[in-house]
């Protein structure tokens, strides 16, 4: 299950100073304390666990944390932040790699389990989920909702940052239920850089469909860590799964 694109060394070398402002401790605290609550005592599995972003500082508040992540790049800059007894990580991809013990808590957060190209591999983390889940445990994602209602008849492109420093646009491919996201960041030297990922999206009922599959139900579904209520015009979820006692 490897279709997810393998982040590079200089990607995971600048990730942390381009999502910033995402990773302050006032823009991180609903996020610890949602994850936190749902926790409890227990250990949480993070997939997708990257730099750290969240997994570091939820570690940081006393709930045990592991990690699974893809890129050994990306990895190594979360060593730089905790040691492996600390908070041990292992290098697979999410949907079928396996670490030691029970969780009370699995997460995926900011839009990952798009990275995985296929419905069977989205699926797959699913049931991986499932799977290290205890009885009564929680799966949660994060994720946004497809803005295909901004597609005006013959428009394929929907931009989504316009600012100084960064333009950045989705193009959808609707039959194939992918999208593209580009990237143009400058630089200090005012030259532009273009990147570009590959992701499927997925509606809330498709992976109401896929926890069903995986054996788990869903609990609660809002619209931010906030707790805001999930409505006809949210622009992302948060959904928690539990798998029966």
């Amino acid at each position: 299950m490897t279709s997810s694109e393998l982040w590079t060394r200089a990607t995971a070398e600048r990730y942390d100073a381009e999502e910033a402002e995402l990773s302050s401790a006032a823009a991180l605290a609903p996020t610890l304390a949602f994850l936190a609550e749902l926790a409890g005592d227990g250990r949480a599995l993070e997939f997708a666990i990257g730099t750290g972003r969240v997994g570091v500082p939820l570690r940081e508040r006393g709930v045990r944390v592991a990690g699974i992540e893809l890129s050994e790049h990306m990895a190594a800059v979360l060593r730089r932040k905790a040691d492996e007894d600390t908070l041990p990580v292992t290098i697979g991809d999410m949907a079928t790699t396996v670490v030691p013990g029970e969780f009370a808590l699995v997460y995926l957060v900011y839009n990952t389990i798009s990275n995985l190209l296929t419905q069977d591999e989205q699926v797959e983390c699913f049931r991986n989920a499932a799977r290290h889940l205890r009885p009564g445990g929680r799966f949660v994602i994060e994720l946004g909702v497809p803005p295909l209602r901004s597609l005006p008849p013959g428009q394929v492109a929907v931009p989504f940052d316009v600012s100084e420093r960064h333009l950045g646009f989705d193009t959808f491919d609707l039959v194939e239920q992918m999208l593209v996201s580009h990237h143009f960041t400058r630089d200090d030297n005012g030259q532009y850089r273009r990147d570009n990922s590959r992701h499927r999206y997925a509606w809330p009922a498709e992976l109401d469909l896929m926890a069903r599959i995986a054996g788990l139900e869903l609990e609660r579904r809002v619209a931010d860590w906030d707790g805001s209520p999930f409505i006809h015009d949210s622009a992302k979820h948060i959904s928690v799964w539990r798998k029966p006692a």
